[in-house]
């Protein structure tokens, strides 16, 4: 097995650099794919509330017999519970569902500046009990801009550990990552292969070519040399497994320059802006 570079976060404590991602797995399939992914060697694993999927993470675990303190697994707080008392109660359903006591990290999903009266920092007080009780390791947040982190660091006294963020070659979000940087904030990249967009990629495809590498693993390994925290998704198990096979090899710094030069800036942003998201599941 790979042997997977760690981050030291700001609160002293390490996450894999490369992980599994389940976004839009199904909850039926979720199990199987989990297993996959670990038996492949991951130890790292994202999900989130409103993936829908988290018990299939627990069970995943459970099938694949790996033990829990082996694995770093992340959850997201629900759009529809910034509230301090729903995110109390929905974090002890998330425990429940992946069947652990604590989880590695929790974040909150989106900032939503436009509801709640614009208060997150409320809810990320909440978040702040679960790190003083240990059942969050860790706690961070995600999709937040410069002003949304500058508000935290003035109004509270924990610095996120991570801010889980869209990056990816058409939209590196630049300002967003330096900012982090300078707060000693670790930055973990959403949708990294631009939700399959660079698989077809000129540039890319004829730097995979070259390096005799897909055009994803030319993308991962662009992030991990940015270092980006990257978790992909498949349910393939080729595709799980080649995701992993990232450490024998290097981009150059032309290579690097090349890739970072396809970003569009906004207009290459694949998700919504944070600025305006307000999306609430029903």
């Amino acid at each position: 097995m790979p042997q997977v570079p760690a981050i030291t976060l700001n609160n002293g404590h390490t996450i894999p650099q490369l992980g599994f991602g389940v976004f839009q797995i199904k909850p039926e399939e979720t199990a199987t794919a989990v297993a996959a992914a670990l038996e492949a060697g991951y130890r790292h694993i994202d999900t989130a509330q409103m993936y829908g999927n988290e018990a299939g993470v627990g069970q995943g675990l459970r099938d694949a017999g790996v033990d829990r303190s082996e694995v770093y697994l992340t959850s997201k707080l629900n759009n529809s519970f910034h509230r301090p008392d729903d995110a109390r109660r929905e974090f002890e359903r998330t425990l429940t569902a992946l069947g652990s006591d604590y989880v590695d990290l929790f974040l909150i999903h989106w900032p939503l500046p436009t509801r709640y009266d614009g208060d997150f920092v409320s809810t990320w007080k909440v978040l702040e009990e679960f790190a003083a009780d240990g059942r969050a390791r860790s706690i961070g947040v995600s999709n937040f801009q410069v002003p949304h982190l500058n508000r935290l660091l003035e109004e509270t006294g924990t610095v996120p550990a991570v801010n889980q963020i869209e990056a990816h070659p058409y939209f590196g979000n630049g300002e967003v990552r330096e900012f982090c940087r300078a707060h000693g904030i670790a930055v973990e990249a959403w949708s990294p292969i631009a939700q399959g967009k660079v698989i077809t990629d000129p540039q890319i495809l004829a730097i995979a070519e070259r390096l005799g590498r897909t055009p994803a693993q030319i993308t991962l390994r662009w992030h991990l040399q940015l270092g980006n925290i990257v978790f992909p998704k498949s349910v393939s198990p080729q595709r799980i497994r080649e995701n992993l096979a990232l450490f024998d090899f290097e981009l150059d710094g032309d290579t690097m320059a090349q890739i970072a030069a396809l970003d569009e800036g906004a207009a290459g942003r694949i998700g919504p802006d944070p600025d305006v998201f307000d999306w609430i599941p029903a």
